[in-house]
């Protein structure tokens, strides 16, 4: 048997998060720690370990990460503009082996990002 990422940890109530959004779909915390004012993690709930994970059965799930995280962004008044990322892979900056897409807003963002 595989050993639960921290997401899902979190998910099944294991370790506490500090939830903005949950559905049968995915989940989304505000991440502990933020690289902006708003900051939120939206999570499938189904395990998918990077982007080099997803599959086309996949595609409606990937999809509805990013209405999501348009709802959010609504909710958390980022009417200036947002940034989303998904980061995959070590060399790409992905700490925790669980597809999930970074909301990031309320400030000013650089590009090129890091």
């Amino acid at each position: 048997m595989s050993q639960k990422t921290l997401f899902q940890r979190i998910a099944d109530g294991e370790i506490p998060g500090d939830f903005v959004h949950q559905d049968e779909r995915c989940f989304a915390i505000r991440d502990i720690n933020p690289q902006s004012p708003t900051h939120i993690l939206i999570i499938p709930r189904k395990p998918i370990a990077s982007n080099d994970h997803v599959e086309g059965e996949d595609a409606d799930l990937i999809g509805h990460l990013f209405l999501v995280a348009k709802s959010l962004a609504a909710s958390e008044s980022l009417v200036n503009g947002y940034r989303l990322v998904f980061n995959c892979g070590s060399d790409g900056g992905q700490e925790v082996p669980h597809l999930h897409l970074h909301l990031l807003g309320g400030r000013k963002m650089a590009w090129p990002p890091g």
